[in-house]
């Protein structure tokens, strides 16, 4: 699940995306409205956490865009108004749930994953398939030649992409933008690390090709 962090109180944000990079989300960070929409056009997001006090651009802007573009990210509102007449006019705006500071962090990664499986219900059936490994994109779920794969969310994103691709190469700075955010140092060899370990899971024969200067391959 892909995250957005709209939040100007920078600690808080950080401890945010620490917090739910540990359980297993990616997660970005805006600190005001405007940097939060450049944000959502350049990537596919799953939830928005949504402050409504925000600097440039407010938060109900923000969320009456989102809502007025047809943005498939789910919007929780995550804020210090938390009356009852608050929360009704955050939902007015567009959002999809609601919680006031001071919050429960379990609370919270709680109803993100919830708001993340309403995403997922949105989309309409896919399954990729490519010398006998197919991919369930909605449930998630992946096999070769029948056999179960028990695979991270990383490596099924991988697998994802590179069966999308339909044996074309793809290159490691686009599985790296896709499925890492941006906090991860583009030096590190974490794409390099999440192939071999798919490769391995998917067993003999080997099915992932390396060709220098392109990119990986099924």
């Amino acid at each position: 699940m892909r995250v957005l962090i709209v939040e100007d109180e920078r600690e808080l944000a950080a401890m945010l995306a620490e917090g739910l990079r540990g359980e297993g989300m990616l997660c970005d960070v805006a600190h005001d409205g405007l940097e939060a929409l450049r944000r959502t056009g350049e990537a596919d997001y799953d939830v928005v956490i949504l402050d409504r006090d925000l600097p440039v651009l407010g938060g109900d802007a923000v969320c009456r865009a989102l809502a007025a573009a047809g943005h498939p990210a789910r919007i929780l509102m995550l804020t210090a108004a938390g009356s009852l007449s608050d929360l009704v006019e955050g939902l007015g705006h567009g959002a999809d749930d609601y919680m006031a500071k001071p919050f429960s962090y379990l609370e919270l990664v709680a109803r993100l994953r919830a708001l993340g499986r309403r995403t997922a219900g949105n989309r309409a059936p896919v399954v990729l398939s490519r010398r006998g490994v197919s991919l369930d994109t909605v449930r998630r779920v992946a096999e070769r030649d029948g056999r179960p794969l028990q695979l991270t969310p990383r490596e099924l994103g991988v697998l994802e992409e590179l069966l999308a691709a339909d044996g074309a190469p793809v290159a490691t700075e686009e599985l790296r933008a896709r499925l890492w955010d941006t906090a991860v140092d583009p030096a590190t060899t974490a794409v390099r690390v999440t192939v071999h370990a798919l490769r391995r899971k998917l067993g003999e024969p080997p099915l992932i090709v390396h060709d220098p200067g392109f990119g990986y391959r099924l």
